[in-house]
């Protein structure tokens, strides 16, 4: 659903490349300016409208990283990767820049406000919007606006209020999100590639009811699809779920969220218009945190999605339907004030062999949202049959100094993970391999 291995002399340059990003930073801190204040100057001022402005900021960050493959797959990718899916390749994921003016809900009272966040590179592709900024480029790296919404807290009906957010979206859905600072792991897990979406054109509410009760619901156009032509079927979708906050004195906090709503495309699907605007898509992920003290967090997340066309339809004219069902587990030990250790392992269970595959073509994911034919070789799919259940386990440390200087944020993240089917099937490496070997890391730097 949703090139070979570079020579040793290059894969040699390219961990060249990312210790002397990390040494020079040391070394040598850029004279960047943390979080800055566009407008701070008219903090005092007597006029509202200009006391509003002086809470814009700007922000922005760096991340490459690099993950190695010793069995040098061909052609040179590492199956079921997405941010790191050149093997034994440096890449620039991200270059991004936010400017926005939050909203704080703690502080009540109305409030507008604003984000608009562009990104450029290589993790770029995945994060598309059809209509807006999909099929215009061609390279592994690509430009979108990431973000571009309007906020407004509304004190209504609760103490607590209402938040709305519209404009182009991110998913809120699963665990793992696309900012590296705010996840474990340079890779993210299957679950987190295959079985939540990634943005929207739509609308999101939070509505504070309680401190422990926040209930979330939100319309939407479909996964990374727009209006009219470039919408990939003629049906909305959206979200309902609840979270649970500071539950066991102020330790556990628990996240529900479900989505319902067509997704397949009428150019694609094997019914046509109808299956596209009639074959419902049923997202569920429910994760929950555990602070177990102040240097040991557990957090465990079950997901669930069911496509009822994506499989096509029955000679009985009834829709075939897909699924698949996962379960990732993750463990974070601070070990001293710079320095976390990570553990991640996961279930992944795609049922019907239609959930995983990797995407060779800079715009191969892009053209399975829309519906558009693709080359034969710019898609990798899965194993044949009637299933795979995927293994994965990957173990890192996160190392995170405060550098002043006025850095904002600072990382290094070496990993090592390791990918297996549990029932025999070879996706990995060309198809040759039932397990997969990888280890690098990234960098992260902002201001």
């Amino acid at each position: 659903m949703k090139k070979r291995g570079m020579r040793t002399a290059g894969f040699r340059s390219g961990i060249g490349c990312i210790t002397a990003l990390a040494v020079g930073v040391l070394l040598d801190p850029p004279q960047a300016h943390a979080q800055v204040s566009v407008f701070k100057s008219m903090e005092k001022s007597d006029s509202t409208f200009a006391r509003w402005l002086s809470g814009i900021t700007l922000t922005g960050q760096v991340e490459g990283g690099i993950m190695a493959n010793p069995a040098r797959p061909q052609p040179g990718y590492n199956f079921g990767d997405f941010f790191a899916d050149h093997a034994n390749q440096v890449q620039l994921n991200q270059a991004e820049f936010t400017l926005q003016k939050a909203i704080d809900p703690s502080k009540g009272g109305y409030q507008v406000g604003f984000t608009l966040e562009g990104m450029y590179g290589s993790d770029a592709r995945y994060y598309q919007i059809l209509g807006v900024s999909a099929h215009e480029w061609n390279a592994r790296y690509q430009l979108i606006p990431a973000q571009a919404h309007a906020d407004v807290h509304l004190p209504w009906a609760t103490k607590g209020g209402l938040d709305m957010h519209a404009g182009i979206l991110q998913a809120p859905m699963g665990v793992e999100t696309l900012d590296p600072t705010t996840r474990p792991f340079y890779t993210i897990a299957y679950t987190s590639e295959y079985s939540v979406p990634f943005q929207h054109i739509g609308a999101m509410f939070n509505w504070h009811v309680t401190d422990m009760i926040d209930v979330t619901f939100g319309l939407d156009t479909g996964n990374q699809t727009s209006f009219g032509r470039s919408d990939n079927n003629n049906a909305p979708a959206g979200y309902f779920g609840i979270n649970l906050n500071n539950l066991a004195h102020g330790k556990l906090n628990i996240i529900e969220l479900s989505r319902v709503g067509p997704e397949n495309s009428r150019y694609s699907s094997a019914g046509g218009r109808y299956e596209a605007d009639h074959a419902e898509r049923f997202w569920n992920d429910i994760n929950a945190t555990y602070a177990v003290n102040d240097r040991l967090t557990l957090t465990g997340e079950f997901n669930y999605i069911h496509d009822e066309g994506l499989n096509g339809i029955r000679s009985n004219g009834n829709f075939k339907a897909a699924d698949a069902e996962s379960f990732v587990s993750f463990l974070s030990y601070k070990i001293n004030k710079v320095l976390t250790f990570n553990y991640r392992g996961e279930i992944y269970r795609d049922n019907n062999n239609l959930m995983v595959a990797t995407f060779i073509g800079n715009n191969a994911y892009m053209d399975g949202i829309s519906g558009r034919a693709s080359r034969g070789d710019a898609l990798m799919p899965g194993p044949g049959g009637h299933g795979t259940t995927y293994g994965e386990m990957t173990l890192g440390v996160t190392y995170k100094p405060d550098l002043g200087h006025h850095v904002r944020v600072f990382m290094l993240r070496p990993e090592v993970r390791f990918d297996r089917s549990l029932n025999g099937t070879t996706p990995f490496n060309g198809g040759r391999n039932n397990g997969m070997f990888t280890f690098g890391g990234d960098a992260v730097i902002g201001f």
